[in-house]
């Protein structure tokens, strides 16, 4: 006896699914190390009552290609970056900008910001003011 169970049959249309089209472009960690020289590497930290925030920067000219903004608690650096080279007639064009945000902890005094650019290191210095933390308070669960 023979037993019948249905049989899937994937129909071919003149278009392919989305998920064929998809598979063509290669995954974000794939393409990691073609951007990587396009991010803006910045680390942060808390010293002796500063909100420090250092970025990496090599090669740009501060008072030219680089901006910081703080709005409702949130510095921002910005930086351009725009080399030729030329040799033997022929000349090479790179350009890139960067941009990174990051929240400034309670108690950072925004009027009080400085900037500091050595060696390729940019160096912002946000100082803090102390912040009472509440008090922590508990809730009772009613139960019905």
């Amino acid at each position: 006896m023979m037993s019948l169970l249905p049989v899937h049959r994937r129909t071919h249309s003149l278009f392919p699914e989305l998920t064929d089209w998809l598979g063509v472009f290669p995954t974000i960690e794939n393409m990691r190390p073609l951007v990587q020289g396009r991010l803006l590497r910045v680390e942060d930290e808390m010293s002796e009552g500063r909100y420090l925030v250092r970025a990496e920067m090599p090669g740009l000219d501060p008072d030219k290609d680089v901006t910081i903004t703080v709005r409702d608690g949130v510095l921002t650096i910005k930086a351009e970056r725009g080399e030729r080279q030329e040799t033997k007639g022929r000349s090479e064009f790179s350009y890139g900008s960067f941009v990174r945000s990051v929240a400034l902890p309670a108690g950072a005094k925004e009027d009080d910001i400085a900037a500091s650019y050595d060696k390729g290191i940019l160096t912002i210095s946000v100082p803090v003011a102390e912040v009472a933390v509440p008090a922590e308070k508990h809730i009772a669960i009613k139960s019905s």
